[in-house]
């Protein structure tokens, strides 16, 4: 058992756990009438209301005294004071510094870094405006229409689901992602488009991401057969800390914009990453995301934990994996326009948190993050919801609703704002063999049949989810809602002991690849024989 498991803390609540199934949602609503506003919590315009979730007023105390156990203010102050807090890798986590205003001051081992992130602020700033304006032109002196970005996981995941997400205020150039290395998605993106107002946003921390340079090159043998050599310098842009690779590639110095080794992939879309967002909506939108996402910031670093967004998300994820069973988390957006914030949480949340051993490399005795899925409302209800509703496993749920539209369909938002409460109301409500009984005898339904027809349309209830309201999707609030839930998956990761900064566990399907391709080339590499095997069957190699 380890110390975790064996703490005073953790047994409280698993003690408590045992007592709290024993009391359905609808007895929680019944005992207490200020419940709905008791369990609800704001800050930076998001609106949190957790009353639908299976925990009182006593549990989330004990998930407090949790916190404090496992020193969360500690580590909190640790994180915003630029401490190593990714140990495996001897670095800060300092994305926060990225959203900082000029005047603020975050410091690495004394240096204050702001400095220097808003110089490259100022560089993308005045590169995207020269871009949006015409003033930079591509090699025939025609300006540009159409931005490719080529990356792969936090390089591409971040910056297209802000763009998709804040479509509405696209003034710029249009823009297109490319990540997977499969060719059709590259072939899809460049279909339609000219070489000569076409600019490519190469974005690989070490210019060396297989999947990004392959994409790349070819991108690159596409320009060339247009408009050749020469063209490249005005036609390709990187976002890179490998001078030296971007100078071969063709980019020039001037034209590669860098971060910083504290900035991880997945957090990195408020760097230099995010040069495609400036490029289609903007410098000033692009600021407003930071300026939001720094408003969280200030919240999760000051707020007390009871009230704070992040803390209670984070607590509440524990609560239901750990000590109610729960083996997922399911995110609902009722927003269209959020389709790609469920892929942007996976890699955060899964490749952060997604460890079987503690920080200090001792194996876990407790589960720790997990499998995290879902889709946009309504599309979702009429595909898993009959899943989350009767099947035999409770799946908690976290729905997104916007409450003004960015479209001139109001009636439309007044649907969809009423499906997803409907939805949260249904989970924790449920439908008793009573209640379907005398909805069917209502329909003249009677003997034999009537009881058939019962057991089918009951629903169990006492489903947990919570529910969180935007007042609307603009740069602002979504920049808050992306730093709210960064920060929710720091907050697990210290409840499990975790260094939620480093990914190792994505390095060894890389190298497998490597040996792959060399097999592919004809070297005689060992490996297992089922892959042999395959390779054969492909026509691949020996």
């Amino acid at each position: 058992m380890s110390a975790l498991t064996a703490s005073a803390a953790w047994r409280a609540l698993q003690a408590h756990a045992q007592a709290i199934n024993q009391v359905s949602l609808n007895e929680l609503f019944a005992l207490d009438a200020g419940r709905a506003t008791a369990l609800a919590a704001e800050a930076v315009g998001l609106y949190l209301d957790y009353s639908k979730q299976r925990l009182s007023g006593e549990t989330v105390e004990l998930l407090l005294q949790l916190a404090g156990q496992q020193d969360l203010e500690g580590w909190i102050a640790r994180l915003f004071a630029g401490d190593a807090v990714n140990h495996t890798e001897g670095r800060a986590a300092y994305h926060m510094a990225l959203r900082a205003p000029r005047e603020a001051v975050m410091t690495i081992a004394g240096r204050n870094v702001l400095p220097e992130v808003h110089a490259v602020r100022d560089r993308m700033r005045a590169f995207a405006e020269a871009v949006r304006g015409g003033v930079w032109t591509g090699a025939t002196g025609e300006p540009i229409r159409d931005v490719v970005n080529i990356g792969i996981g936090g390089s591409d995941l971040g910056p297209r689901m802000v763009c998709e997400a804040l479509a509405p205020f696209a003034d710029g150039p249009r823009l297109h992602f490319v990540a997977n290395v499969d060719g059709a998605q590259l072939h899809a993106a460049l279909a339609g488009l000219r070489p000569e107002t076409t600019l490519f946003v190469v974005v690989s921390k070490t210019f060396g991401t297989q999947e990004t340079m392959a994409n790349a090159c070819a991108a690159r043998d596409w320009l060339l057969q247009a408009l050749g050599e020469a063209a490249i310098p005005k036609h390709f842009v990187a976002v890179s800390t490998n001078a030296e690779a971007v100078r071969r590639f063709g980019i020039a110095a001037d034209n590669m914009f860098g971060f910083w080794d504290w900035v991880g992939g997945r957090y990195s879309l408020w760097s230099a990453v995010g040069l495609s967002i400036l490029l289609g909506l903007g410098p000033d939108r692009f600021d407003a995301l930071l300026a939001g996402a720094h408003a969280m910031d200030q919240h999760f670093s000051s707020a007390p934990l009871a009230r704070n967004l992040p803390v209670l998300l984070g607590l509440i994820a524990v609560w239901n994996s750990n000590f109610l069973g729960s083996a997922d988390q399911v995110i609902a957006p009722y927003a269209q326009r959020l389709e790609k914030f469920v892929p942007w949480l996976q890699q955060l949340e899964m490749e952060s948190n997604g460890k079987s051993v503690n920080r200090d490399g001792e194996p876990l005795d407790y589960t720790t993050t997990p499998a995290l899925w879902g889709d946009v409302g309504t599309n979702s209800q009429h595909a898993y919801f009959q899943m989350l509703h009767q099947g035999s496993v409770a799946h908690p749920v976290d729905f997104l609703l916007v409450q003004q539209a960015d479209h001139p369909y109001p009636e439309l938002n007044r649907l969809l704002l009423a499906n997803g409460l409907a939805q949260s109301a249904a989970l924790m409500q449920g439908k008793s063999a009573e209640e379907v009984r005398a909805e069917l005898i209502a329909k003249g339904m009677q003997g034999e049949a009537l009881e058939a027809a019962i057991p089918h349309r009951v629903f169990a209830g006492n489903r947990p989810s919570n529910t969180l309201l935007l007042p609307r999707l603009d740069a602002f609030h979504l920049g808050a809602l992306l730093a709210l839930y960064e920060h929710r998956t720091f907050v697990m990761s210290v409840i499990w002991q975790l260094n939620p900064f480093d990914q190792w566990g994505v390095e060894l399907g890389k190298q497998l690849a490597g040996r792959i391709l060399r097999v592919m080339d004809g070297e005689a590499v060992a490996g297992d024989a089922s892959t042999a095997s395959l390779l054969a069957r492909l026509g691949l190699g020996g």
